[in-house]
């Protein structure tokens, strides 16, 4: 069973020519199959810890270990992160003018897979998977995320994540931008990989919005770069009628 394990993870970054410090000792394990709700206000440290497993080299790592299946992960490069079996899907997908979708996602299966996929299947395999998130089949076409709106670009998202099946997938504030139809195709895709049992994931939100489409086995509220508390989805449900406040000024008393 793949697990990916963070222990005391602290990271800070650069700053106003200051070194700050965002994580404060993050403790949290992922385990194949589960899904796991990050939830949490501005500035509490949600997205450095997606971005500082993906390997970013804005943040450093000052202390702490993440492995994935007792391998460092925090020694590899980015791709060698991607290989291993983590996946990133980013709050504010970049554009790659001059690649086109098509050419991005064989690249990108090949390296992950340790060989390309056969054209004719892997054709088959893309338009099926793009229909299923009502993508274009003329997307493919285009450069990465060029022109692409937002709903486009987190579509084009999922559409990596079911083709590239990873073990552990970071979905960074995946519902941010989307209108009621585009949030409700993209939670569909995130549960079909879920539903294969085979993909732990990290779910980074805000909102619970998201949540009344991709059930969460666990919920953990960030705050002060910390995890403030960890429950169920009921937790979530607390969240929703109560906010953040009590844990924001919790931290800051402490």
């Amino acid at each position: 069973m793949a697990t990916l394990e963070i222990r005391d993870l602290h990271v800070s970054v650069e700053a106003d020519n200051a070194t700050k410090e965002i994580l404060k000792g993050v403790d949290l394990t992922v385990k194949q199959g589960e899904t796991h709700a990050i939830m949490g206000p501005n500035g509490s440290g949600k997205s450095t810890l997606a971005y500082s497993l993906a390997g970013h080299p804005k943040y450093t790592i000052t202390s702490g270990s993440v492995t994935l299946d007792g391998e460092d992960v925090l020694e590899m490069t980015v791709d060698e992160r991607a290989r291993a079996g983590l996946f990133l899907a980013m709050q504010y997908p970049v554009e790659i003018p001059g690649v086109s979708v098509s050419n991005f996602l064989r690249t990108s299966a090949t390296a992950v897979r340790g060989e390309a996929p056969k054209l004719r299947t892997w054709v088959k395999e893309v338009k099926e998977t793009m229909g299923r998130l009502q993508m274009d089949p003329a997307f493919a076409e285009r450069n990465v995320n060029e022109g692409f709106s937002g709903g486009e670009k987190k579509r084009h998202e999922i559409l990596q994540l079911e083709l590239l099946r990873p073990k552990v997938a970071i979905l960074d504030e995946t519902d941010s931008g989307l209108d009621v139809d585009a949030l409700r195709i993209v939670s569909e895709g995130v549960n079909r990989v879920r539903e294969t049992g085979e993909v732990g994931t990290l779910l980074i939100t805000h909102y619970t919005r998201i949540l009344r489409y991709i059930k969460p086995d666990f919920v953990h509220v960030f705050a002060n770069g910390r995890i403030a508390e960890s429950g169920g989805a009921e937790l979530a449900d607390k969240l929703e009628n109560e906010g953040y406040e009590a844990y924001v000024k919790g931290g800051a008393s402490a």
